[in-house]
């Protein structure tokens, strides 16, 4: 009989813990029980009291948003309150930041009618903020960020796996999930958290998107027909045409910068002539398939494969392709926003329920505020900088004892024996509790002191990513999920702050849906 496992006793207090003087009051309304768990646990644990009543020993109270503040407490009680109203989001973002954040950007203002008021000189920051008025800003301070997958672009991995990931040089949107935040496409109630509250959004100019997206798919073509250097040529231009402060409505207007060429109309009729090609149809549709690259798609046309079918009956395919094709359509299925919140919650409980105090942050376009995700990316760390080593083995042993894991498809651990940066990689297949269809899940195990740019990378998006990545090569510098060198040095180079280091303004998760 197998011995009876033993539950772990959670540390105690620390009375010198980042929360240490403060005694807090949380507003229940619209959060979901286990988030509020883990919330009050890890305020004990980090030397915060936290009070069942709103009283004079309160020095904050937390809400989701005006409305569950309100439905809480009345009027005249938070008149007299003298303390600090926040956003649940500013100790999100604290935890995962491992430092308390400056209280600025979360401060849940009440009027007498009860609307929340974000100050005008808040609002006027945040307009002009650079990266010196806000610290991923204290999660870069320590340089804490977000996703990576390998330094080129996913494509080619060991064990002749390829994989068609993100990674800062990637072409392709990331995809991700964790803080929820603003977002148009946010509409359902349930989905309401600290981010959503902000009354101001960030609009970049996105004035020639139609022809970067035409680019992006020249990009991916090209590198499918193993043109690296006309690929490339193509990803170059669209760092050009992105950046143009007006709309192109000719081809005179850009004929004379650098990598655009002498005539839009023929990249146009390129696209027209490729997107009815059988050759250019076939090898990306292949190349959709997860875990095959350009070089593979082609090899597979080369065979005589046209369709998905054809493929079932091929032999060389490996294991994670077989899974990649046999879910394919699974796969391509959008996540809502509301399940992706609640495989999040699992996830933070799980860890914490293994090693307390381990930090789960969901990335990717989820990260971003959007309504759904194409899969589940993952980023983890800890705050004490030790006890990430050989957590993703127990982490997964124990999701798969869940069957919340359900197909492997790449699992590599650097962190015990301190190579490839110390980053452990998990990808895989996951099912929603109670159901049979599979996501995409990834798991990136980041040593704390590089956790920032795991963070940045993994939450997107793609454009800037790419933005940060081009920027830094303008400086002379080389960046990747793992840290940001000097061009000439290898990963051990010194990492620096990436926003501020690059003079990039500072922007909000929810804002990088360039």
């Amino acid at each position: 009989m197998a011995p009876k496992r033993t539950k772990r006793k959670s540390p105690s207090p620390d009375p010198q813990g980042m929360f240490a003087g403060m005694t807090v009051f949380l507003i229940e309304d619209g959060v979901q029980s286990l988030r509020l768990q883990i919330w009050k646990q890890k305020l004990v644990q980090m030397g915060a009291k936290v009070e069942t009543q709103l009283s004079e020993k309160v020095s904050h109270v937390f809400a989701i948003s005006s409305d569950a503040l309100f439905h809480d407490v009345d009027d005249d009680r938070l008149a007299r309150f003298k303390g600090h109203v926040l956003l649940y989001q500013w100790l999100e973002e604290s935890l995962a930041a491992g430092e308390k954040v400056s209280e600025d950007f979360y401060i849940l203002k009440v009027d007498p009618e009860g609307f929340d008021i974000f100050d005008k000189s808040l609002k006027a920051k945040l307009a002009n903020r650079n990266s010196s008025s806000y610290d991923e800003h204290s999660h870069c301070k320590r340089i804490k960020s977000s996703h990576e997958e390998k330094k080129q672009t996913n494509e080619e991995k060991k064990g002749d796996i390829e994989t068609n990931s993100v990674s800062w040089a990637s072409n392709t949107e990331p995809h991700f999930p964790s803080s929820l935040t603003n977002s148009p496409e946010i509409s359902s109630t349930q989905d309401k958290d600290v981010g959503m509250q902000m009354s101001f959004q960030y609009s970049p100019p996105d004035l020639n998107k139609g022809i970067t997206e035409i680019f992006g798919k020249l990009v991916n073509i090209y590198r499918a027909l193993g043109d690296d250097r006309r690929s490339f040529s193509y990803y170059k231009a669209i760092a050009v045409v992105e950046k143009l402060p007006f709309k192109v409505e000719s081809a005179d207007q850009v004929k004379d910068l650098p990598g655009i060429g002498k005539s839009m109309q023929d990249h146009l009729s390129k696209l027209e002539q490729f997107e009815t090609d059988e050759k250019v149809k076939t090898i990306t549709l292949f190349g959709e398939v997860w875990g095959i690259g350009p070089a593979t798609a082609l090899k597979l046309y080369e065979k005589g494969h046209r369709t998905l079918d054809d493929l079932k009956n091929e032999d060389s395919l490996t294991n994670a392709q077989v899974i990649g094709l046999k879910y394919f359509d699974d796969i391509k299925t959008r996540i809502p926003r509301h399940e992706a919140q609640e495989m999040e919650l699992v996830l933070q409980k799980v860890a914490e329920d293994i090693i307390p105090g381990m930090v789960v942050v969901c990335g990717g376009s989820y990260r971003r505020g959007k309504a759904s995700c194409g899969d589940l990316d993952i980023v983890i760390t800890h705050p004490d900088g030790k006890s990430h080593k050989g957590f993703l083995q127990n982490y997964v042993k124990r999701l798969k004892e869940m069957k919340l894991l359900r197909e492997d498809l790449i699992f590599s651990t650097h962190s015990e024996e301190g190579t490839d940066s110390g980053v452990d990689t998990y990808f895989g297949l996951c099912t929603y509790p109670g159901r049979e269809l599979r996501h995409r899940i990834d798991f990136k195990v980041y040593p704390r002191d590089i956790y920032a740019f795991g963070l940045i990378a993994w939450t997107g998006n793609d454009v800037l990513n790419r933005r940060l990545r081009l920027l830094a090569e303008s400086k002379g510098y080389r960046l990747d999920d793992t840290g940001l060198f000097p061009a000439t040095h290898g990963s051990g180079g010194k990492r620096k702050e990436v926003f501020d280091f690059l003079g990039f303004p500072w922007l909000e998760p929810y804002e990088r849906n360039l």
